[in-house]
């Protein structure tokens, strides 16, 4: 990932590539796999494991059949060698080659825009991510266009002083959202930020309305610079109803990236491969708490670890 950076013996900020702290999340992730049995000769609470987890019954029947064809192929009869196997079945099945932030095209701004609807951890989960690329040394610049909620605007000034982010906010009350985004981008732009992170309204009830927002806000802010991600925030315990949301949010935006929240308290982490199958959208960042550092990047190995409560 590259962004300015500025060395004691620099006049002016270069770009330059930086890594990002990394961040352990697997302990937090709930499991409900612990508690079957595995057996390869009746493997059905696996298989109503993985329907209860959100998986699909389709996919739930496939990992089973492929779990058992493998443990057949390889002679594997024990419990540790069929959970294994799974974990690396499963590992397999959620990795992609594209779940990283588009973050590496040495033009900035970066800009990052959130969609999602209200209640799903939207607001949060911009001010976790602002906080994340901060501590990796990125300066940031927050833009509240979701100027139909005072509340929502009042949330992302909180998170943006917790962060050490800079923040743009509606003029007057109700100003058109892409209004905003587009005086974001242009101060982000004039105080040399590196990412800029735009929050939009929530409201699903009118697609037509929310596309033709949408659409507006891209236009405005691509008048200035490239849009890098259009990350849509999905609750993760709202479990098949997220995939709903996922269908509906991909009809009016150009949806680059999933992130997954409230995954400490659900046994729906299934949904991850639900919607990467079904959507062929790779899920990119997971937030796991209510805390400021409980939220990063999506790490297929891991995640199967604290799935299959492997990571205590």
């Amino acid at each position: 990932m590259f962004w300015r950076k500025k060395s004691k013996d620099e006049v002016s900020p270069q770009v330059q590539e930086v890594e990002l702290p990394k961040r352990n999340l697997t302990k937090s992730i709930k499991s409900i796999f612990s508690r079957i049995k595995f057996d390869l000769e009746d493997l059905s609470s696996l298989e109503d494991v993985l329907i209860q987890a959100d998986f699909g019954i389709n996919a739930a029947e496939n990992i089973v059949q492929e779990l058992t064809s493998i443990a057949k192929k390889q002679g594997l009869s024990t419990e540790a060698e069929l959970k294994s196997a799974l974990r690396e079945l499963l590992t397999q099945k959620i990795t992609r080659t594209d779940s990283a932030l588009n973050l590496d095209s040495e033009q900035i701004p970066y800009v990052i825009l959130v969609v999602g609807v209200n209640g799903a951890g939207k607001t949060t989960t911009i001010g976790k991510l602002a906080n994340y690329l901060v501590a990796g040394g990125a300066k940031v610049t927050l833009g509240a266009a979701d100027t139909f909620r005072a509340a929502a605007v009042e949330q992302l000034a909180t998170w943006a002083e917790r962060s050490n982010s800079e923040l743009v906010g509606p003029k007057t009350e109700g100003q058109d959202p892409a209004a905003v985004a587009y005086e974001t981008v242009e101060a982000a732009i004039a105080n040399q930020s590196d990412i800029v992170i735009i929050d939009t309204a929530g409201r699903l009830q009118n697609k037509q309305g929310l596309m033709d927002e949408l659409g507006k806000i891209r236009r405005s802010i691509e008048k200035q610079v490239p849009i890098n991600e259009v990350l849509l925030v999905l609750d993760a315990t709202t479990g098949q109803n997220a995939l709903s949301q996922a269908k509906a949010f991909t009809e009016v935006s150009n949806v680059t990236g999933i992130v997954l929240t409230k995954l400490d308290g659900s046994a729906k982490g299934g949904i991850v491969y639900a919607i990467q199958q079904q959507l062929d959208i790779p899920v990119k960042l997971i937030g796991v708490g209510e805390g400021i550092d409980d939220f990063g990047f999506f790490e297929p190995g891991e995640f199967v670890l604290g799935l299959l409560g492997e990571g205590e």
